[in-house]
């Protein structure tokens, strides 16, 4: 960074730092103790769609990856569209196999950073519920190395309970890396598993 920039304000980008994702699995305990959410055992990765034969390969390896896993019981990895041209590969484990489903999303992010799509790469969503069937994701979003919570309405159509979303960043905080900028805690409409 060079002294113009320090002039203008101008920072530095965070750099994506994946092992975040490990995480999960403690906060997730947290998460059950302070608001009742426990995993649904379905995670994915958002990307941007790109068209080509090299990207094509990527995907293809990455799923043949997380498919040859011969612990996984269920439905293999799939690879879903939204409404929003969004690409989700989607990783369904029992809801007690956090860990692992961690391990699918990390496994995910490395291979398409690897083959040179990080800048593809927008986030990661882990599944929850409570008793009462409200449903919650956390979110990592992949270039500011920072998660939120989601909790979008259900029957609502698009709305979401703010009020559930700032519980949960004030339970996770000493767990998780929070993303402090609420103007970056996009809604994930549609995302695979909320």
């Amino acid at each position: 960074m060079g002294f113009l920039d320090i002039l203008l304000g101008r920072t530095k980008p965070v750099a994506p730092d994946l092992d975040q994702l490990f995480a999960l699995p403690s906060a997730a305990i947290t998460l059950e103790a302070a608001a009742g959410f426990t995993p649904t055992g379905t995670g994915a990765v958002c990307f941007a769609t790109v068209e080509g034969g090299a990207f094509a390969q990527a995907n293809r390896e990455v799923q043949a990856l997380l498919d040859a896993d011969t612990d996984r019981t269920g439905p293999p990895v799939e690879l879903q569209r939204d409404a929003y041209g969004y690409s989700w590969l989607v990783s369904r484990r029992t809801p007690d196999q956090l860990s692992a489903l961690v391990n699918d999303l990390h496994a995910v992010n490395s291979a398409m950073e690897v083959n040179g799509f990080g800048p593809q790469l927008l986030c990661s969503v882990a599944g929850f519920q409570d008793e009462r069937g409200r449903r919650l994701g956390l979110v990592y979003l992949y270039k500011r190395g920072t998660f939120y919570p989601f909790a979008p309405l259900a029957g609502q159509g698009e709305r979401r309970d703010n009020a559930l979303e700032l519980q949960i960043k004030a339970a996770l905080a000493n767990d998780l890396r929070i993303e402090q900028d609420l103007s970056r805690w996009f809604p994930i409409w549609g995302a695979p598993g909320l």
